[in-house]
């Protein structure tokens, strides 16, 4: 993000209504590779071809808070590669990993790895160290440190279905689990906040915690996620979590997160009720069936749709409802700046 843009984001979260209201867009391997022209594979291991895509978006579209802006991920291969999973490259799709823990009695052997060494976490911080420079030198810095959060890390590594089930057959290797994992996460962001001085966010990325009722969440979201976002002292701290949100709304402030991407299923309205105070909405336009299958007048009445029922239009940033996905084509996103500025 540009001086500019970090300004116009902090002035949001204070309250203060923009005109126009800003847009940001969450951006990664599902959305740029392909936009820009190139497979995801190529995207991901060349450093000359993901600084290519990064700089065709912010060039594109100027006035677009990318979020976190010039994101140096490997997918959802990142962290859990640093324990041990194995990561699997298709050529023009999404990378993924295979589990490692066969039974819950294997959580105990579980060991917090290095972020400094161990897995892909080198490899995205040399990615940042190689391109920084060219960065800055289009006006831009490098303003996040980012990960994947503790419940989504867990289920990559012991199995979803398995992580779900023993939330209530074996809660204590569970809680085992979701400690180490934290533990993790916290030095992770700590050596990229240590790295680069410019960074003064955190983005910790969550769908998993939308599968937990409000105990479960209370038990086994809240206090790993309280722990993640009071590791590093910065002005934002965005949550996303594109699954179902209200239960997570209600814990945001408490969990020390000041902005929230969360799913296109609950309205704007909808969501300022449930989060309160002091949390800024990152929101709310459908990802695939507007954003990417819709026409560009599609995408103008869905913002004029999610915007009619909100009547105090402070804290809000206007967005996808999620990630951004798939094939959204450049005009889509030029439609959605240009509803931003005639809302």
């Amino acid at each position: 993000m540009t001086d500019r843009q970090w300004c116009d984001l902090l002035y949001v979260l204070k309250g203060e209504v923009l005109k126009p209201l800003p847009v940001g867009l969450i951006v990664d391997c599902p959305w740029l590779p392909g936009w820009a022209g190139m497979s995801i594979l190529d995207y991901l291991t060349d450093d000359c071809l993901w600084l290519e895509a990064n700089l065709k978006a912010i060039r594109q579209f100027p006035d677009v808070m990318f979020l976190p802006g010039f994101w140096a991920e490997y997918g959802m291969c990142t962290e859990p590669a640093a324990f041990g999973a194995k990561c699997v490259w298709p050529k023009n799709d999404f990378p993924f990993t295979q589990k490692i823990l066969g039974d819950y009695s294997e959580v105990a052997r579980l060991k917090k790895p290095d972020c400094r060494s161990d897995g892909l976490c080198p490899f995205v911080i040399k990615r940042l160290e190689h391109t920084r420079q060219a960065i800055e030198d289009e006006g831009y810095q490098i303003r996040f440190a980012t990960s994947r959060g503790p419940l989504n890390i867990a289920t990559y590594l012991l199995g979803h279905t398995e992580t779900f089930i023993g939330v209530k057959t074996n809660p204590e290797e569970i809680h085992q689990l979701l400690q180490v994992v934290t533990d993790f996460i916290v030095d992770w962001v700590k050596y990229q906040a240590a790295l680069f001085p410019t960074i003064d966010g955190l983005l910790v990325l969550d769908d998993l915690i939308g599968f937990l009722g409000d105990e479960d969440f209370r038990a086994f979201a809240l206090p790993y996620l309280k722990q993640i976002s009071q590791a590093i002292e910065v002005s934002v701290k965005i949550l996303h979590n594109d699954c179902h949100g209200l239960i997570t709304a209600r814990y945001l402030s408490e969990m020390g997160f000041n902005l929230f991407n969360f799913s296109f299923e609950h309205g704007l309205a909808e969501m300022k009720h449930a989060v309160g105070g002091g949390v800024t909405l990152l929101g709310n336009i459908p990802p695939r069936d507007v954003l990417a299958q819709g026409t560009p007048d599609d995408v103008r009445r869905s913002v004029a749709k999610a915007l009619a029922p909100v009547e105090d239009r402070r804290r809000i940033v206007l967005s996808a409802g999620g990630g951004t996905p798939p094939g959204v084509p450049t005009a889509n996103i030029e439609a959605l700046c240009q509803a931003a500025v005639e809302a």
